[in-house]
């Protein structure tokens, strides 16, 4: 596939990631369409491995999020400035650290809201706490899965 095929999707995949943030907005079904869109587009081995794994990472992260409170984000204090904070952490982190680095970024980043909204370290950590507790594990786990099926996308366009 050339460049201007693989925009599109690419685009996908980072509205799903924006939607995994967005309470009702199907993010992780996003990302898993566009690397099925892609698969079906480029058929080879690869490409239909990439959507085995990503199908596969996606059950695992709905397994895992069962096993989580529900999300009660908005209840607990959460604004949308603080998602947009939390998203772009993890996915600086995610980057800068590979793969590890979503999960202390996207703590990072909410705590950086916090401190930036409330002023003081004591009363952003509290914040986080109760953030986290609020359903935000299980935002991190949906935003993790989404996180690692970009990444072996993004490994399988460069490399593959």
């Amino acid at each position: 596939m050339g460049a201007w095929e693989l925009l599109p999707v690419g685009v996908v995949m980072l509205l799903g990631l924006a939607g995994v943030l967005v309470p009702g907005v199907p993010g992780s079904w996003l990302v898993w369409a566009a690397v099925a869109w892609w698969a079906l587009e480029d058929p080879r081995a690869l490409s239909w491995g990439v959507l085995v794994g990503a199908t596969g990472v996606l059950l695992l992260s709905r397994a895992i999020r069962w096993a989580l409170p529900p999300r009660r984000l908005r209840a607990s204090g959460a604004t949308t400035r603080t998602a947009v904070y939390a998203g772009l952490g993890a996915l600086l982190g995610f980057f800068l650290v590979p793969v590890v680095g979503a999960i202390p970024g996207f703590l990072g980043g909410i705590y950086l809201c916090e401190r930036r909204r409330l002023g003081g370290h004591g009363q952003a950590g509290t914040a986080v706490r109760t953030l986290m507790r609020a359903g935000g594990w299980s935002v991190l786990t949906e935003l993790f899965a989404c996180l690692l099926i970009l990444g072996a996308w993004l490994g399988a366009v460069i490399w593959g």
